[in-house]
């Protein structure tokens, strides 16, 4: 058995695009938005939730961060019943960011680094698969950079891709919010055989113009079929936004994961992100739709374990300087 690490751990983990247009459910990619979670042996659990992103978040044994927590213990053979959690998050809920994948993501890892690591990256993979029922939002979460990923219902396989150089992602993030399992609720349960077809050609397009640093290739690969123009309707103005974006300088438009975030993929050295920014704000402002755009990275990293935690640095100063708010 693997003894706890007696003063905690700290973890940071980033949010993640899913999809990427006609990868639906099997690309991802980590952007430069980021939770932090702190985790704690303890005599009696307790959390700390801090940030406008927490609101409504369970505070008892209910929370999922402590669930997903005690799912490692219980893998590796720990018992390790109470525990002092403390997050901070930046990523917005049910928005299109994976907000869940990231605290899935960032539970196993500081659970798994609380009891000396005892089990692989991969394992940790396929367990956060079986809770998010997709690999694309939580492997990009855990391995940075994109993921190309498949899912057999026990096993996820994956291939990181090192993002191309000078690749920007812009994003506009709708306040208002759009659950997933809603966003599913609209999707066909059977699609034609030329749909099936067009999107297995673009995603493999997608991948490989990905992989080489094409970025010519980028707009027309990030057509898709299956799921995005049965989710337009519940967004006013993205079908325009991802029809035209290609001609305001993106190098190509997606729906966030099941949304509402809009997403847009930039050269950097292009010098059109202003008018990019604009056009995505006009567009959504004709709409009646307040948004807030963000300008991001692809993450390269993954949740990485930042430190142990400390006694005498508080949980919110041990991470001032690097959150947004």
């Amino acid at each position: 058995m693997s003894s706890p690490v007696l003063n905690g751990v700290r973890v940071k983990v980033p949010a993640s695009t899913a999809n990427l247009g006609p990868g639906f459910d099997t690309l991802g990619m980590a952007l430069s938005l980021y939770a932090w979670i702190e985790m704690k042996p303890a005599h009696q659990t307790k959390f700390h939730l801090y940030g406008d992103e927490m609101n409504g978040i369970p505070t008892d044994k209910t929370n999922l961060i402590y669930q997903v927590a005690q799912s490692v213990f219980q893998e590796a053979g720990v018992d390790l019943p109470e525990l002092e959690i403390s997050m901070y998050s930046d990523i917005p809920l049910t928005r299109g960011l994976g907000s869940s994948a990231s605290a899935i993501i960032g539970a196993l890892a500081a659970a798994n680094e609380l009891i000396g690591v005892p089990l692989t990256k991969d394992k940790l993979f396929d367990m956060a698969t079986a809770l998010e029922k997709h690999p694309d939002n939580v492997g990009a979460s855990l391995f940075g950079g994109i993921i190309a990923a498949s899912w057999n219902g026990q096993h996820a396989d994956y291939i990181r891709i090192e993002p191309p150089t000078g690749m920007g992602v812009l994003v506009a993030i709708p306040d208002f919010q759009l659950s997933t399992s809603k966003a599913r609720g609209v999707l066909p349960e059977q699609v034609t055989l030329s749909d099936a077809v067009y999107n297995i050609s673009r995603s493999s397009l997608l991948t490989a113009a990905l992989s080489a640093g094409r970025l010519d290739l980028i707009a027309s690969a990030m057509r898709d079929r299956l799921h995005q123009p049965y989710r337009a309707s519940m967004i006013p103005g993205m079908s325009r936004i991802l029809e035209e974006a290609p001609s305001h300088g993106a190098l190509g438009a997606a729906l966030s994961g099941a949304g509402p975030t809009l997403l847009a993929l930039v050269d950097k050295e292009a010098g059109t992100g202003a008018q990019l920014e604009q056009f995505l704000e006009d567009v959504l402002g004709e709409q009646g739709i307040s948004a807030r755009t963000l300008w991001l990275e692809p993450d390269k990293d993954g949740v990485v374990v930042v430190a142990g935690a400390s006694e005498e640095v508080s949980f919110m100063d041990s991470i001032k300087g690097e959150y947004t708010a």
